[in-house]
């Protein structure tokens, strides 16, 4: 069977409500030359059968920064690493909500409130998150989501009851790859989290960063454990290396690397939100805009963590430019 043949038996496949396995992802991952670019057209078919031709936007603010205990190998924020990023603790509420309605000015439907560290203070800081999240309900229609770590049930539910909708908590990697990348907590803490989340009756949104040195298979690892957690939304983060973490001399991506990820989780994951988050930018270059073509339904606009994103302006004009219209959720890692 030809690559070509391949492609067009595995999307008609899943455009029938198949699901295929890990061996036939790891196939189509190894497309090459020109059939390359038919495997993004059928991703993109796929997005359109199952989620139409809309794209949603997220923003995100970084509401604590810097000190984290964890010691993920990409992050600028772990306290383990040398970044000389900022460090502040949680800010305001006024703050929060601000940044809540430029986002929706913006164009973002989703609103991420991301805090710094292994879970949050159940104290003080939980209770002025809440304060903003019943705020942002009340002030803008823009749907409030969180990222503050590791979760349990009461946490969760308090959330919910405050008017959060969606919860944010990334595995960042596959279960057999992520010692390679934290050490200070275990892989189950991740998976619980998003357990509970989903318990409470909460949307999750949860992926993960590529670049780290995993292999393929490892990828599509990931993207299977998403499968059975059945997340609601996947924020596909690509590494843009920071000097002073452990691997701010890794490879990047090429464009047509980070392109046929996207289109392999379009394939194993067709009625999923997918989008594209940190280090779009410095992967996909001048690409950009193929990302939506590959399969990707949507893309977090403005700054991410630690790192610059492109200008709203440039994500609109780049939308108008493909006919996409914006619907308005999504998480990033950088």
């Amino acid at each position: 069977m030809t690559q070509r043949t391949f492609i067009l038996d595995m999307a008609e496949r899943v455009l029938a409500g198949e699901v295929i396995g890990a061996a036939e992802a790891l196939q189509l991952s190894m497309v090459t030359g020109s059939d390359r670019y038919l495997l993004f057209a059928e991703a993109s078919r796929i997005r359109e059968h199952f989620l139409g031709n809309v794209v949603h936007l997220c923003s995100i603010i970084n509401a604590k920064s810097g000190r984290c205990a964890e010691n993920c190998a990409f992050c600028a924020q772990s306290a383990h690493h040398d970044t000389g990023v900022s460090v502040y603790p949680l800010v305001d509420e006024d703050e929060i909500v601000r940044s809540a309605a430029l986002a929706e000015e913006n164009g973002a439907g989703c609103y991420g409130i991301v805090t710094s560290g292994t879970r949050i203070n159940t104290g003080d800081e939980l209770d002025r998150v809440c304060r903003a999240i019943g705020r942002i309900k009340a002030e803008t229609s823009i749907s409030p989501s969180c990222s503050l770590g590791i979760l349990d049930e009461e946490t969760a539910l308090r959330l919910k009851n405050a008017g959060m909708e969606t919860y944010h908590h990334n595995l960042e990697t596959a279960r057999s790859f992520f010692s390679q990348i934290c050490t200070t907590h275990d892989y189950e803490d991740d998976v619980a989290t998003i357990r509970a989340a989903k318990k409470v009756g909460l949307r999750v949104c949860c992926g993960g960063i590529f670049g780290l040195g995993e292999s393929f298979a490892q990828r599509i690892e990931m993207a299977l454990t998403l499968r059975e957690l059945a997340v609601d939304s996947i924020p596909l983060n690509f590494l843009n290396p920071v000097a002073g973490t452990r691997l701010e001399n890794a490879n990047n991506l090429t464009p047509l690397e980070s392109l046929t990820i996207i289109a392999v989780y379009r394939f194993l994951l067709p009625g999923t939100r997918l989008s594209v988050c940190g280090g779009r930018e410095k992967n996909l270059r001048e690409l950009q805009s193929w990302m939506f073509l590959a399969g990707a339904d949507g893309t977090m606009t403005g700054n991410y963590l630690t790192t610059p994103g492109r200008p709203p302006e440039l994500d609109k004009q780049m939308l108008a430019d493909l006919e996409m219209p914006v619907e308005g959720c999504c998480g990033a890692d950088q």
